[in-house]
């Protein structure tokens, strides 16, 4: 698979003619817009006790990962927009930052009181021991629980589902209006 993507890579590098400038900015777009996704992943992979143990994040990780995701999804909307909208100004780009972080805090206060007002825990808490990060082993996939996710957990979940529709496809729209012969 790999191997084959260079190939087609290759290809269409020495392809003559082929936008290049475009295809690299149009690749650059789509990583910005994929980040946010990765990250939040990393994140709940990172909380999992049954996976990581002893190296599970603590809650100021959490805390500061959290506003460190929110930071990038805000800026790859700004990035999507800039794309779509390349005479976007800096007062439209604070409005974005602002808005997003109102938004981003509502949501989370939000879901954060259907939690406690359902009781529901994301994991049952866990103590280990300095000892225990020495020789911490995860189990095997097939002895691994699933995972529980919180209201919150399944709130960012789909609105991050909802923006990598809407970005991936505002950055599609974008390049198929610059690949259009008249644009």
């Amino acid at each position: 698979m790999y191997f084959g993507l260079i190939v087609i890579s290759a290809a269409v590098v020495l392809t003559p003619g082929a936008p290049l400038g475009l295809l690299t900015n149009a690749v650059q777009t789509l990583a910005g817009v994929l980040l946010p996704s990765a990250t939040v992943f990393l994140l709940l992979l990172c909380n999992d006790k049954a996976v990581l143990g002893p190296w599970a994040n603590d809650r100021a990780t959490n805390i500061f990962t959290s506003i460190v995701i929110a930071i990038l999804v805000m800026l790859s909307v700004i990035l999507t927009a800039s794309v779509l909208f390349p005479a976007i100004s800096g007062v439209h780009i604070f409005a974005i930052l602002v808005g997003g972080s109102a938004l981003a805090l509502l949501l989370s206060l939000g879901a954060r009181i259907i939690d406690a007002r359902k009781g529901t825990k994301p994991q049952k808490p866990v103590s280990f021991t300095a000892a225990d990060r020495k020789t911490w082993r995860m189990a095997p996939l097939d002895q691994l629980p699933p995972a529980r996710l919180t209201v919150l957990d399944r709130t960012w979940l789909v609105v991050l589902r909802g923006y990598l529709i809407v970005a991936a496809g505002l950055v599609l729209v974008r390049i198929i209006l610059l690949v259009l012969p008249g644009h």
